[in-house]
């Protein structure tokens, strides 16, 4: 059952004249950004962001600070059906560096982002049904089952090994409900650990898909990030693959996240995340929040309608089967 379903891949390059795909979340951060009047002033002003990002870290033998520049593919996987159906299952984003000086390329960490429509089923329609006549909030027992299925079966999948050499690295950021400790550990480019007081329902939701994760606050950041993975993420990458994704999802959140990773002062030994904290700055680029919140909800029932109910029976009995 495993073997059931193919995945197909498409790339397509993230610059400033990406326009997203009809297949594209539109709350997903990078097709977000391309989307009104600003739209090529967004892209362009967030590749400044994170082309500044990466050589403020990768300081060695860079003493202009401009040796690096790094580039984005958007790698949408499309999961194969049958009877000649697809469905778009995970949009992630691969990094590449280039090194001016040698002219050298370098393969940098796939992930990064991570776009999913089954997650804003999950979370959108499915967990707020399983609790709209209940007293106490709860979680389903299999809440994540298919959707980290989907996701373990993709990247053992010939197509991943064929395309990528390394594990994903999906960096997202903090929950706001949680509060993080330092722990004394400090890594020379991800920064100092945190640890989190609990397991948020994301953390629990991701280790569904085989994934582990560890919080780290480079230098020069505001909060602490959240790198989920699946081998070693101390050992299996390089400073410059660690860079690229800190770069690039720390720019994405100092747009989306302000209050958090654009805030005006860092985050100390101990630290709770506060979306309503006043003492921030604005980037200069422009998306309307309130916009995202709504069409995630639209985003899950769109799932529902199109995946979930149609193919109900299918994906019950091959994600109940479901071996590696």
């Amino acid at each position: 059952m495993s073997k059931a379903f193919t995945f197909t891949l498409k790339r397509s390059c993230f610059d400033e004249h990406y326009n997203p795909s009809e297949n594209t979340r539109a709350t997903t951060n990078f097709a977000n950004l391309a989307r009104g009047e600003k739209r090529q002033e967004n892209l362009r002003n967030t590749l400044v962001m994170i082309n500044n990002r990466f050589n403020a870290l990768a300081r060695w033998d860079n003493p202009k600070a401009d040796r690096y520049a790094v580039e984005l593919e958007i790698i949408s996987v499309d999961m194969n059906i049958g009877d000649n159906h697809s469905f778009p299952a995970i949009e992630i984003l691969q990094t590449t560096i280039v090194d001016k000086k040698t002219h050298e390329r370098i393969e940098g960490i796939v992930g990064n982002n991570f776009s999913s429509y089954v997650r804003d089923y999950d979370f959108s329609v499915l967990l707020p049904e399983h609790n709209k006549e209940r007293e106490r909030f709860s979680i389903p027992d299999d809440f994540g089952d298919l959707h980290g299925n989907i996701f373990k079966n993709f990247i053992h999948s010939e197509e991943y090994k064929a395309n990528f050499k390394k594990s994903p690295v999906i960096c997202l950021s903090v929950s706001s409900k949680d509060t993080y400790h330092r722990t004394g550990n400090t890594h020379p480019v991800l920064g100092i650990e945190y640890q989190p007081s609990s397991a948020s329902l994301t953390e629990q939701y991701f280790a569904k898909m085989g994934l582990k994760v560890r919080y780290f606050m480079p230098e020069n950041s505001a909060a602490p990030f959240a790198f989920y993975y699946s081998g070693d993420l101390l050992a299996d990458y390089t400073n410059l693959e660690l860079i690229g994704t800190i770069a690039t999802m720390e720019t994405f959140q100092k747009i989306y996240r302000p209050e958090i990773y654009n805030a005006n002062f860092t985050a100390g030994q101990c630290y709770q995340p506060d979306l309503n904290q006043q003492d921030h700055s604005l980037t200069k680029i422009v998306y309307d929040r309130e916009e995202r919140s709504q069409l995630a909800i639209q985003q899950g029932k769109f799932t529902q309608e199109q995946f979930i109910t149609p193919y109900k029976h299918i994906l019950e009995q091959w994600s109940h089967n479901f071996s590696l």
